[in-house]
């Protein structure tokens, strides 16, 4: 991966460059995807048992070695406020790691999370409803905060420019911070970001370098695959819990 990084080539990625502090629980459907207690993966809470990340975080992985970590904050720290689930069972569809595209699992918790103050399912967008260039929006996560420096106690958070007329491959939603040199990195993938209150996007991979502000941070476009989420979560819970829709779709 730091060969593909040095010649410019897309590395899977999603850690917080030049960003900051999150208000502590301020995004309560933030989850810390974690083996032998280490941080690996960010991923997002779309019901009370099942979680959206991307593809490259679990493939190939023993997910019996899988902790799903809810309502964290400091990863350094014993929380009271975690809820942690183990991985049942794990949904993809399509990735293809050569395109960088799919890049998009559900993954099924072995029990339902207590929904609270500081653990929330979050929002999604309707299929098709996907964000739109110029868009200001907030990417977050648990990585290193520079190529060469330590990860963070804290969850950090970025606003972001959507710059997905900027992409070489228009199937996912990009992301730019004009002016300075700030963005995702290789080590935390799986994120969300997160545009007018709606989750449109999962940390996937970079171009150039962290934070290079030139070249557009990746996503995987989730209103693409929402109608699949869905269908997963309806398939596979005897007591479903849809997220909740784009407030916009509710009169279609």
């Amino acid at each position: 991966m730091l060969l593909a990084l040095l010649l410019g080539g897309p590395v899977l990625a999603s850690e917080i460059v030049g960003g900051r502090p999150a208000q502590a629980h301020a995004w309560p459907f933030m989850v810390s995807l974690q083996r032998r207690g280490g941080h690996f993966c960010g991923a997002t809470l779309i019901a009370r048992n099942f979680l959206m990340s991307a593809a490259h975080c679990v493939n190939g992985l023993n997910i019996r070695s899988v902790q799903a970590v809810l309502g964290a904050h400091n990863l350094r720290r014993k929380e009271p406020t975690r809820q942690i689930f183990s991985v049942q069972r794990i949904f993809e569809n399509g990735f293809d790691p050569t395109r960088l595209v799919n890049d998009i699992v559900i993954i099924q918790l072995n029990g339902s999370a207590t929904i609270n103050t500081n653990v929330q399912v979050a929002q999604l967008p309707a299929q098709g409803r996907g964000v739109v260039n110029g868009t200001q929006c907030l990417a977050m996560g648990w990585g290193r905060l520079g190529t060469n420096r330590p990860a963070p106690n804290v969850l950090q958070e970025l606003n972001v420019t959507v710059v997905t007329n900027f992409c070489r491959n228009r199937l996912n939603v990009c992301t730019l911070v004009p002016q300075r040199r700030a963005g995702i990195c290789f080590g935390d993938s799986g994120g969300p970001l997160v545009c007018n209150g709606l989750v449109q996007g999962i940390d996937s991979f970079i171009r150039g370098g962290c934070g290079s502000g030139f070249f557009p941070d990746a996503f995987a476009p989730v209103a693409e695959f929402a109608d699949w989420i869905n269908s997963i979560i309806r398939s596979h819970d005897n007591h479903p819990h849809i997220h909740p829709r784009d407030p916009e779709s509710s009169n279609d």
